[in-house]
């Protein structure tokens, strides 16, 4: 089943410092657009820390967000049966290219928006290995929204607008930095490979 229309917001916040100024993207709202060079985005710092999480991958084994402290982390929520499944080829088209560089693609398996993970996580695992030969790390299945959300996502819906809310859909992206903060959001009908996603992780990436 097709996913529903969902607006792009892009947002980087800048660090609470008074002479630094802060940068977004936002479209398809009327705000206004970023110009110019990318934002240094690696100077943002939004207080929302989220190193301390911790889930379980998609095998069993445990895990946590700090086990990437260091690396740039595009967190996913994702879908088997989404019309947007096939940005799984475009998330490990990115995982492949910048995974040399510090970037970590994480993947939340979530049946929050119509039934489109109805799967367990081995058919999951299969359908990700198989279908689009995913080698980015994936999370055992989660709820994204509601009140039985992932502690994870938990902090991130509570963040302030326009990084916080809850997951609009499927393959809902949040970019986490080096230092374990949240420093942007990406709608789910936003490619990885949109410009836009590719120069934020790009400038993050290049701060390491």
């Amino acid at each position: 089943m097709p996913c529903s229309p969902c607006t792009l917001r892009v947002a980087i916040l800048a660090a609470a410092i008074p002479a630094l100024a802060a940068f977004s993207w936002i479209s398809d709202s009327g705000a206004s657009e970023a110009t110019g060079a990318a934002p240094e985005v690696n100077q943002v710092h939004t207080g929302a820390n989220v190193l301390k999480q911790k889930f379980e991958l998609i095998d069993g084994t445990k895990s946590s967000l700090g086990a990437y402290e260091g690396k740039v982390v595009l967190v996913v929520n994702t879908a088997s049966r989404c019309g947007l499944t096939p940005q799984y080829e475009a998330l490990e088209k990115l995982y492949r290219a910048h995974k040399v560089d510090g970037l970590v693609v994480l993947g939340f398996p979530a049946n929050n928006f119509m039934g489109q993970e109805p799967g367990t996580n081995e058919e999951i695992a299969q359908f990700c290995s198989e279908r689009y030969e995913v080698s980015f790390p994936m999370a055992a299945k989660v709820s994204v929204k509601g009140e039985d959300a992932h502690p994870l996502y938990k902090q991130l819906v509570a963040l302030p607008e326009p990084l916080g809310g809850e997951p609009t859909w499927n393959f809902t992206k949040f970019v986490i930095d080096r230092n374990g903060d949240v420093v942007a959001r990406f709608e789910p009908r936003v490619k990885p490979d949109d410009p836009k996603v590719v120069a934020a992780l790009e400038e993050l990436l290049g701060s390491g």
